[in-house]
């Protein structure tokens, strides 16, 4: 298994010089503060990595959500079975 994870690393390592050397031509990156010259493949890269941490703190977000409702369910769960226990403790009273 680590033979193969490190043929992987090795395949991206390479797929990522390929990419780039590709696009190694420089283009002007204008932002609010300012311009700058970098190459075409950094600015790329940036903006994948940007979206990929967005996408990481989106995908946390719901799922705190989610881990918040299931902790709340459970605990109502847990209540209302210590409610049917103590109903089915009850003696019932004929009239």
């Amino acid at each position: 298994m680590r033979f193969l994870k490190l043929i992987f690393i090795i395949l991206i390592m390479m797929i990522g010089a390929a990419f780039a050397v590709m696009n190694a031509d420089t283009v002007k990156l204008n932002y609010y503060f300012g311009t700058q010259d970098l190459p075409l493949s950094v600015i790329l890269v940036g903006a994948i990595a940007v979206g990929a941490v967005l996408g990481v703190l989106a995908t946390l977000m719901g799922s705190l959500r989610l881990k918040r409702e299931n902790m709340s369910l459970k605990h109502k769960a847990k209540v209302a079975r210590e409610e049917v226990n103590n109903l089915r403790s009850i003696p019932i009273k004929d009239s």
